[in-house]
């Protein structure tokens, strides 16, 4: 690693530790060794970084996502410098197309009140918030109740973890959200949401915890944006409303020894 590092600028590491907030912040199953191997490999299969530093971040961390979306599906790679297997856990390629997208439209943003934020959208709250947002958001009237995993626990993503939701109504037959948001429909207001773990591959002994997040002007006129981290109640469900408008979200977090191990969010769009 030290050799590869030196021989790109030192620009394997701090790729490798981009990578990490990335793939914490979304929730991808990878190991640290599978994110080191691929960052290598992507700077390894080019030459257009050997030289280039923090200026060219943006569009290092695009082309890597770029890298990490056309890569054929594997169960494996040779780790760098030991050769050993490093096992796939879970597809990335999907995930990487999506930060694809994110860098993208961040880069397009460059010079903007909105560029921090979007890149917040591909490495999370820690990355700084620009002077102009920050008080931007400070001249609305409601309280800001939102809480951050990162500030309460360590992060580590290393497993997968999947979350669905039942929606229900009076009258109507049962839908599946995400089966809705394929199609791209919108919630109504007064539906009954029963949000579950469908996929939980963890270890035994992890302890769950949701957050609620409600989003949208409607929110903030109400003073009721939530967004508070609560501990599961042991059945691996929760159940909300649809109340009034916004693109709300809900997330879900494994922890085992303080450290977030898995994670998984919902949008929830209501009209």
């Amino acid at each position: 690693m030290s050799t590869a590092n030196t021989a790109k600028n030192r620009n394997l590491r701090r790729l490798c530790k981009m990578a990490r907030a990335w793939k914490n912040k979304h929730g991808v199953a990878m190991g640290g060794l599978l994110i080191d191997t691929l960052a290598y490999n992507f700077l390894n299969s080019t030459t257009d970084y050997d030289e280039k530093s923090y200026l060219y971040y943006d569009w290092m961390n695009r082309d890597f996502f770029r890298y990490l979306a056309d890569e054929p599906v594997k169960t494996r790679y040779a780790a760098l410098g030991s050769g050993q297997h490093v096992k796939v856990k879970e597809a990335f390629q999907d995930a990487a197309e999506k930060a694809y997208d994110l860098c993208v439209e961040a880069i397009t943003a460059h010079g903007t009140d909105s560029e921090n934020t979007k890149w917040q959208k591909v490495f999370g709250s820690r990355f700084p918030a620009a002077a102009k947002q920050i008080a931007k958001a400070s001249r609305y009237d409601f309280r800001d109740t939102e809480q951050f995993i990162e500030d309460r626990f360590a992060i580590d993503i290393r497993y997968k973890l999947k979350l669905d939701c039942e929606v229900t109504q009076d009258g109507f037959v049962p839908a599946r959200l995400r089966t809705m948001l394929g199609k791209r429909f919108k919630l109504s207001p007064r539906k009954k949401l029963r949000f579950e773990v469908v996929d939980n591959q963890t270890p035994a002994g992890a302890q769950l915890y949701w957050k609620v997040l409600n989003r949208g002007v409607e929110a903030e006129s109400r003073d009721c944006i939530r967004g508070q981290i609560v501990k599961d109640d042991g059945f691996s469900v929760i159940k909300e409303e649809t109340c009034f408008s916004g693109d709300h979200v809900v997330e879900c977090y494994a922890v085992i020894n303080h450290v977030v191990v898995a994670k998984d969010r919902i949008h929830v769009p209501i009209e």
